[in-house]
C-alpha cells in the first residue's frame, strides 16, 4: 500500500505515518500477450484426433478464454520479476481514443461553464470531490485512522453541499487540501507531479490534473501490492496453473504428446552422447537420473527450431520467452567469441587498458543488436565489426604509447572475426559450450542459492550472462513446480525402460 510521508503537511494532524520506499524494477517492455493462437492443443500438426470434433458453445468458449487469460496473468506475475500494471491508454489515432478525448473535453467544458455562472453551479464539482475522496480513502492502510478522520472532516460531502447551496463553497481551498494529501500518500517519484499541481491556479485545469495524477497513484499502489504479495502467491499460483492444465488434460488426454517427445528425445541424446553431454559415445548406457535429464531438456529449448518443431505443451506459455533467451544466449556467444579473439591475438599490449573492454563491447553490441531480424546479414556485420575494432584498437594503443596494429595483425583479426559466423568455428563452438554449460550449472545450483563459477573467457560478459541465468533458472524452477507430477510420471516411464537406471529427483 502507499504510505504517507512522515511529517508532511501539518494540516493532516501531524501524522507520523511515513511513505514506503518503493523502487520499480521496470524493464524494457509492456506485458506480453500470453493468450495467443499457440495455446496448447492436442490437434497440432498431424496428431490424429481421439474423437470426432464438435462445436463448442459460446458459453464454453467464454469460460475457456477466461480461464486461460487468468492462468496467463498469474503465470506472468510469477515468472516475470519486472511485471507491472500499466496505465490503460487507447492507441494514438484510434477511434476509442478520439471518443474518449471528445467526451472528456465536453465534461471539463461543462464544468468550467458551471463555475463561471453567476452564481456558480457546483453540481459537477461536488461529484468530482466525492470521487476524489473515495480514491484518497482507498490509498489508506487500516492503521491510518487519523488520516481517514482528516479526509472525512475536510471532504464532508453533506457540509460541502450546504456550503454550495449557501454560496460559501471554496473549491480552491479544498483543492489545496487534496493536493497536500496526495503529496503525503504518493510514491517518492511522484513528488515532481505534486509540485506541478501546486503551481496550477485555475480550478478546472487543477482538478483535471488532480485526476490524472490520482490515476497514476492507483497504478503505483497496484504495483506495490503486487511486489508485496508475490512471495505469498507462489503456492496458490502453482496449484492454480496445475489445476487449469489438468482440466485441459481431462478433456484432451493426448495434450502431453509433445512434452513426452521432448523428454524422450533428450533421454535418447544423452544416452548416445553420455550423461555428461560429452560428444564421445559410450558403449554402455550412462546412468541417468530424472533431474539431470530434465535440466538438459530445458537447455535444449534454447536451441529449439521454432519454425519446424512443435513446442512442448507444458512450456508453451513461455515459448516467446524461451525464444528471447535463445537470442540473448546467441548474441553473448558471438560477443564473447569476438572479444576472446581480440585479446588472444593482440596479446598483453591491450590487457588492462582502462575502458577498452567496455568500448569494444559497446561497438560489437550495437552492430549485433538486430542479429535476429530477417534483414540482418551476419557476414556484413562481422566484417564491419572487424574494421571498427581494428580502428579502435589502433587508436587506444597509440594513446597509451604502444605501436598501432600492423597490417598483418589487422588482416588476421578481421579474418578470425569473420570466421565466427561459421557454425563449426572452433572458437564459437567453445564459447557456446561454455555459455550453455554455465546455464545448465545455474539450474543445478539454483536449489542451493550458490552461483556456479564462471567459465574461462566469459568474464567480459559475466554481468549479462548472470542476469540471463537468473531469469532462466527462475522460469525453469517455476515450471518444474507446476508440472512436476506430469514430468515425474513421464521420466519414470522413460528411464525405467532401460537397464533399471536411477530415477532420483
Amino acid at each position: 500500500m502507499i504510505m504517507p510521508k512522515e511529517g508532511d503537511h501539518r494540516e493532516v494532524g501531524g501524522d507520523n505515518d511515513s511513505k514506503e520506499e518503493r523502487t520499480q524494477d521496470a524493464t524494457e517492455e509492456t506485458v506480453r500477450k500470453k493468450v495467443r493462437e499457440k495455446t496448447p492443443s492436442p490437434h497440432r500438426g498431424n496428431t490424429p484426433q481421439a474423437s470426432p470434433s464438435r462445436f463448442a458453445s459460446v458459453e464454453e468458449l467464454m469460460e475457456t478464454a477466461k480461464g486461460v487469460t487468468n492462468m496467463a496473468l498469474a503465470h506472468e506475475i510469477m515468472v516475470n520479476a519486472a511485471f507491472q500494471v500499466k496505465p490503460a491508454e487507447p492507441p494514438e489515432g484510434s477511434l476509442e481514443r478520439k471518443v474518449k478525448e471528445i467526451v472528456h473535453k465536453a465534461f471539463w467544458d461543462c464544468l468550467e461553464a458551471q463555475l463561471k455562472e453567476n452564481p456558480p453551479t457546483y453540481e459537477h464539482s461536488i461529484k468530482l470531490l466525492a470521487e476524489i475522496k473515495e480514491t484518497l480513502l482507498s490509498f489508506l492502510l487500516p492503521g491510518h485512522g487519523r488520516l481517514r478522520s482528516r479526509i472525512d472532516e475536510v471532504l464532508d460531502l453533506p457540509l460541502i453541499q450546504q456550503q454550495a447551496e449557501n454560496g460559501a463553497l471554496d473549491i480552491s481551498q479544498l483543492s489545496h487540501f487534496i493536493v497536500g494529501m496526495m503529496g503525503s500518500l504518493c510514491a517518492p517519484y511522484r513528488d515532481g507531479d505534486i509540485e506541478k499541481l501546486k503551481q496550477i491556479t485555475d480550478i478546472v485545469p487543477l482538478l483535471k490534473t488532480i485526476f490524472s495524477v490520482l490515476d497514476l497513484m492507483k497504478v503505483d499502489m497496484a504495483n506495490f501490492a503486487l511486489t508485496s504479495i508475490r512471495p505469498h502467491l507462489m503456492q496458490q499460483s502453482v496449484e492454480f496453473e496445475r489445476s487449469k492444465f489438468q482440466e485441459f488434460l481431462d478433456k484432451h488426454p493426448n495434450a502431453l504428446d509433445y512434452t513426452e517427445k521432448w523428454l524422450e528425445d533428450t533421454v535418447k541424446c544423452l544416452r548416445e552422447s553420455g550423461a555428461d553431454g560429452s560428444s564421445a559415445a559410450t558403449s554402455d548406457p550412462p546412468l541417468l537420473i530424472s533431474v539431470n535429464v530434465h535440466n538438459h531438456a530445458y537447455l535444449r529449448l534454447l536451441r529449439w527450431d521454432h519454425t519446424s518443431e512443435p513446442f512442448p505443451e507444458t512450456v508453451l506459455m513461455d515459448q516467446v520467452r524461451f525464444q528471447e533467451m535463445h537470442h540473448e544466449a546467441e548474441q553473448l556467444v558471438l560477443l564473447s567469441s569476438v572479444l576472446l579473439i581480440i585479446y588472444t591475438t593482440t596479446g598483453e599490449a591491450i590487457s588492462g587498458l582502462p575502458g577498452l573492454m567496455e568500448t569494444l563491447k559497446s561497438t560489437v553490441n550495437v552492430l549485433l543488436a538486430d542479429m535476429h531480424t530477417p534483414s540482418f546479414s551476419a557476414q556484413e556485420a562481422l566484417a564491419t565489426i572487424g574494421e571498427k575494432l581494428c580502428v579502435e584498437l589502433s587508436q587506444c594503443l597509440s594513446q597509451h604509447g604502444y605501436s598501432p596494429l600492423s597490417p598483418d595483425l589487422k588482416s588476421t583479426l578481421k579474418g578470425q572475426i569473420s570466421a565466427t559466423i561459421q557454425p563449426d568455428n572452433r572458437i564459437r563452438k567453445l564459447m557456446e559450450s561454455r555459455v550453455h554449460n554455465y546455464l545448465l550449472a545455474s539450474l543445478e545450483s539454483s536449489q542451493h542459492k550458490t552461483p556456479p563459477p564462471l567459465p574461462g573467457g566469459l568474464a567480459p560478459v559475466s554481468r549479462e550472462l548472470k542476469e540471463l541465468a537468473v531469469r532462466f533458472s527462475r522460469l525453469i524452477n517455476f515450471n518444474k513446480l507446476v508440472f512436476s507430477p506430469y514430468y515425474q510420471k513421464i521420466l519414470h516411464k522413460l528411464l525405467t525402460a532401460g537397464e533399471s537406471p536411477s530415477t532420483e529427483t
